[in-house]
């Protein structure tokens, strides 16, 4: 059997959004910036996309700007908004994604703005005690980036309360909603956000397209420049059939997102029961049966001589899985998250992450084959 569980990685592309693509590829060829009638169908079909994409979120098509991604999205609020919103000081976590963390560090390293680390508790949760805090202490232009779900444990930022507090203190607010467009409804009309960010490939969308949110009521400079697209906020030519991609990708979680909401949290609890079944002593990294996000799971499991093969083991099991984040897995210090939030690092964590197209069978033999490991 082959077994897919890093959906937190990316996902396989859903037929219908393959579908929407193909004649896009096929037929509407032609550069949006051309002014030609190949060029203004294309464009009609960038900003029909764009018009559709921002009514999901219900803010104005001219707030959402496509990009080849979170890292860039993550990467152009933070560096804009530090250089054109006057930012001098910038607070984040530890287990925030690399995204955030090196632009930030570079940033400081550079003398651009001051660092804080707001504090994280051994559940994964940030302390927003400790936020407001730093917020307090500081009175020079702050900017706050926090992820909205962590992409290794799956804990979930009071996205709300987090966005009214930095609202209370005059700062800039930046959240890494990457896990969880098109997964949550998010409204921002309630929400005093300045940026969010998207990557479709998250939610059974294409790869390398995605897109950053920017408040109206800010301005900052483009990242990558080298043209007039997208409103002179993005150089380069668009990726228009993964812009088609995105907005189908995104129609069809919200058209079925309360069901599916529903049966991937039933085969995450699930498995947290058959885990504790039948592997005495397992553990969840991050507050997995409460405030988190329900497409992933981190499992903490007992001692054991093969820690440093189990990923693998699993791999040649046929059952695909992830020791971390599938963005720093090229680095051998193991996951920075599990070792801010306290982890016993001398155990081994697996990260499982479920979609629509996973099933208990699945879940079954998954965890069967780690069983397996106890027992010889």
């Amino acid at each position: 059997m082959k077994v897919y569980l890093d959906n937190a990685a990316t996902t396989p592309i859903d037929p219908e959004v393959l579908d929407a693509m193909l004649p896009v590829m096929k037929q509407t060829f032609g550069n949006p910036s051309s002014i030609h009638n190949y060029g203004r169908e294309t464009k009609a079909l960038v900003e029909q996309a764009r018009r559709q994409v921002a009514s999901y979120f219900k803010v104005s098509p001219g707030e959402i700007f496509f990009t080849s991604g979170g890292t860039e999205a993550d990467n152009m609020a933070i560096k804009g908004a530090v250089e054109d919103l006057n930012i001098t000081h910038a607070i984040t976590s530890k287990i925030e994604h690399p995204a955030v963390l090196l632009p930030l560090e570079n940033l400081e390293k550079k003398g651009k703005i001051t660092l804080d680390f707001v504090k994280v508790g051994n559940n994964g949760h940030v302390d927003l005690e400790d936020l407001e805090l730093l917020l307090q202490k500081n009175s020079k232009p702050a900017i706050v980036s926090l992820m909205h779900a962590n992409n290794e444990i799956g804990n979930l930022l009071p996205l709300k309360k987090v966005a009214e507090l930095c609202q209370k203190y005059h700062a800039v607010f930046h959240s890494d909603t990457v896990q969880t467009v098109g997964h949550y409804s998010l409204d921002l009309t309630g929400i005093p956000i300045h940026f969010i960010t998207c990557s479709a490939h998250k939610f059974h969308g294409p790869k390398g397209i995605g897109f950053l949110y920017i408040n109206g009521n800010i301005k900052i400079s483009p990242l990558i420049s080298g043209g007039s697209q997208e409103r002179n906020m993005r150089g380069g030519t668009e990726n228009v059939y993964g812009i088609a991609g995105l907005a189908k990708a995104l129609e069809i979680a919200h058209r079925t997102m309360a069901a599916q909401q529903e049966y991937i949290l039933g085969l995450k609890s699930y498995m947290i029961e058959q885990l504790e079944t039948k592997i005495p002593g397992v553990e969840f990294n991050g507050d997995a049966k409460k405030s988190s996000l329900y497409t992933v799971l981190n499992v903490l499991l007992p001692e054991t001589s093969k820690k440093e093969m189990l990923v693998h083991f699993l791999d040649i099991s046929g059952i695909a899985a992830s020791a971390g984040s599938a963005c720093s897995s090229g680095s051998n210090t193991g996951s920075h998250v599990l070792r801010n939030i306290g982890t016993d690092m001398n155990r081994p964590s697996v990260r499982f992450s479920f979609s629509k197209y996973n099933t208990k069978d699945e879940i079954d033999y998954c965890v069967g084959k780690i069983a397996g490991v106890y027992k010889d």
